[in-house]
Formats: structure tokens, sequence, C-alpha cells
């Protein structure tokens, strides 16, 4: 059996979607009156909106074009839903502001749909493999089809983030921290190659106006792609993206998972695309931060002559709400070198990092770090950040103690952090802020 996959380029508003979801096969095959539940992607939102949102969240011109298409169709009852977090935790009224900055509440008035807070619940529990369950969204369990809007991109942990990652939005953030465990029964990659288990059918519209490069956030680079990917079966959807984005699927770990619970190939050898020339198609996009040689310091970093300092290269195991405030850290540290070597400082982070046994200072960053290491007598200096995610002041106090002075403001105001990412864009016509609104 060959799963079909069409892919368009992107070109117009409406018809570009419309030709690659004839060449998909048209719409579900499902009754008008059926519910149907749109998982667009929204990785975190900042307050004001300001920040790049190309390749990072879904096109507002792709939610309508879907949106526009189902109503064609028959479809009636439609709700959009995501769980949104700002700056590594939840914040009241975020979900909302995202939602009318994104336009939805225009979709909500021009087409009569629905639009959900995840966070708000209720949750169920599905289990995902022996023992092992997750909380998902009732929302979309509920639902008679999940419509999957995952944007076309690369991830510093899962190599990359297309349709079956997107599902991890569905589920409450206790389970978004279990899938970043260690802890024998599975890993990340493990828990992703899972996440469509117990779900209703899947649509797969993977939004390629933009990809990113080093993803899935704001600090990796954007580019104009201008593709648009559509499957009824989200492996095979997710297997083209992966291949799009330079990665044979066989290199993507939760892809492995998920073709040994499917029972069927890695490769393509089952899928048939129609439309554009997939070969013609495949542009290498790296999905790893560069570090240096024994990855102690991100390249730039040592670039700048930082000594004194090891912070280990994030694993798999750190997850969402502290991987946040790990980039803002960072980036203050970096504003705080003023030159001079610091006093034999380590920083440890997500839930297995050991300390290297010969540094002066350790600090354990997190909840999940403190508790590992509390009684570790190799330790010379511990110094715990609890909290999960920690809070702002207490990372400040915590860099203070070993002589490194941060800017308190970029932790405690991401904002100013984030922003600082729009430059690269600057001037350049093709990324516009027009993609993400809706008149």
């Amino acid at each position: 059996m060959a799963f079909t996959v069409g892919i368009s380029r992107y070109e117009r508003p409406y018809e570009s979607l419309r030709i690659a979801v004839e060449r998909a096969g048209g719409l579900p095959k499902i009754s008008p009156g059926s519910r149907v539940f749109i998982k667009p992607n929204i990785v975190t939102w900042v307050p004001g909106g300001v920040f790049p949102k190309w390749g990072v969240i879904t096109t507002s011109r792709i939610v309508e074009d879907v949106v526009r298409i189902l109503k064609e169709g028959g479809f009636e009852h439609i709700k959009i839903g995501e769980g949104i977090v700002y700056g590594g935790l939840l914040r009241d009224g975020i979900t909302k502001e995202a939602f009318q900055t994104l336009g939805y509440y225009h979709l909500k008035r021009r087409y009569g749909i629905e639009t959900i807070d995840l966070f708000e619940g209720p949750f169920k529990r599905v289990q995902i493999a022996d023992g092992i369950s997750l909380n998902f969204s009732v929302e979309a369990l509920e639902s008679d089809l999940i419509v999957d809007i995952p944007v076309l991109k690369t991830h510093a942990q899962t190599v990359v983030s297309l349709g079956i990652k997107n599902l991890k939005g569905l589920i409450d953030i206790p389970s978004r921290k279990r899938c970043h465990s260690k802890n024998g029964k599975g890993d990340l990659h493990f828990y992703v190659g899972r996440l469509f288990i117990g779900l209703p059918p899947i649509w797969t519209v993977i939004d390629g106006i933009f990809s990113n490069e080093r993803g899935p956030g704001f600090d990796g680079t954007a580019r104009r792609t201008n593709l648009i990917i559509v499957s009824h079966d989200v492996f095979s959807a997710d297997k083209v993206g992966s291949t799009i984005l330079g990665y044979p699927p066989s290199d993507v770990p939760h892809l492995v998972h998920a073709s040994k619970v499917l029972g069927r190939p890695i490769d393509l050898s089952d899928v048939q695309v129609v439309g554009e020339d997939l070969n013609n198609l495949i542009s290498f996009h790296k999905y790893s931060f560069d570090y240096n040689r024994d990855n102690s310091l991100p390249a730039v970093m040592d670039r700048m002559g930082i000594r004194g300092l090891s912070y280990w290269k994030y694993d798999e195991t750190l997850c969402t709400y502290c991987s946040f405030l790990n980039g803002a850290i960072l980036t203050a540290i970096a504003k705080a070198w003023a030159g001079t070597p610091w006093d034999e400082v380590e920083v440890l982070t997500g839930k297995v990092m050991k300390p290297s046994g010969t540094k002066k200072h350790t600090i354990l960053l997190g909840k999940c770090m403190s508790r590992l290491h509390r009684n570790n007598s190799t330790i010379s200096h511990p110094i715990f950040v609890k909290g999960c995610p920690p809070k702002p002041d207490e990372v400040v106090k915590a860099f203070r103690e070993v002589g490194i002075h941060l800017d308190g403001a970029l932790l405690e105001h991401p904002e100013g952090y984030v922003s600082r990412f729009l430059k690269k864009y600057e001037g350049r016509e093709d990324f516009s802020e027009e993609f993400f609104r809706i008149d």
C-alpha cells in the first residue's frame, strides 16, 4: 500500500494549499457533521508578539486557508486549540493574546470556529506503551479528525519537528516534562514516536512557507522556502518533510520508533509523492547548535575567549521550560564577560548530567539537577538552583555567588532577549509579518 503525500509551491493564498490538498487525495473522507480539531504550532509567545515568528509559528495564512477549505467542504464544527507558554512559564492571558494577534478571533467571527486554550483542560490519560501513559486534551481526543499544522523545521533535540512532534502540544505540562525523562522506560524519542497512538485520524498540513534551521525557536535561522506538504498519513508526511530538510527518516530517532510501532518501512518505499520532484526540494538544515570541541561552551562563546566556565551542551532531557531560560542565561553570560577568566565554574542542566569532578563550583540548574546531585560528595561546591523552571532571581543569585554578574533583566523580561533575534531579518521583504495576520 502506498501512502500519498501532496506537495505544492506556495505562490498564492488559498490556491497553493488547494493544489497540495488535491494532490494528496482531497479532503478527509468524513461526514460534514464531524468534529474537527485544528492544532497549529505555536512554540511560545512573547507579550506584544515582537519576535521572529518565521519558521517558528504556523503562519496565520495557512491556518485561514485550511479553515476556508474545510468550510467549503461542508465541515461546520471546527475548533482551533493550542497550549502556549511565555518564557517557559504559564501566564494568564498569553494564549488569548497570541490568538488575538494571530487573527484567530477574526476566523471565529468569519467562519464560526471555536478557539481553545488547551491548558484550561480537561485532559485524559492515554496509554502509549505498556505501563506508560500521557495526558491528552479531551478536546482533541473527542474530535473526529485532528488537522495537524506544524512548521517545516529542524529541532535541536529531535532533529526535526513536524507532524508527530507537533502533537506534543496536545498533552499537559506534567506529560510534556515526562517526555524528557531517561529512566529505562524510554527517552524523548521513544515518547515522541508514540504521540499519535490513541488519537483520532490525523490530516497533516506542513506549513513550509518558512522553514527553520536549528529550530524549533526564534534563536534558529528562518528561510523562505515556499512549500506546502499535505497527507492523510502523518508518518508519511514527516518522512517527506524530514527528507526535504536533509535528513533521511532513518536519521531521525523518533521516526525510527514510529516505524516500529506502525510496522512500516522507515524509508520512502511506501510513500507516493505527488506534485513537485522531491529531489529538487532537498535543502540541508542544521539541527544542532555548534559547541566547542569538548561541548563545554557554545562555539560563539568559545570564540569570544570565555574561560573559567563550562556550560555543558544541553541533552534531550532538558525540557521546554528550562530550555527557554537556558538560552537567556547563555545570552546574559556572554554580556557579562569582561575578559577575566572566571573561577572554574561548571553548569549542569537537564536530568542526567554528571559533574566533571574537576571544577571548584558546580551550579545545578533546576529541580531535576538539584535532586539528582543533592548528596553527591564529588562536587566541591554545589550551588542548588531549584525550581521547574528556576526563578530568574534565584539564577542571578547563584551565578553571583561564583563571581558571574548576570543582567537580571534579560531573565525577568525575555521579550528583550527575544527581540534581539529580529535583527538578522531587518529590511528583508521576503520576511513579512503579514503572514501572521488575518484582516
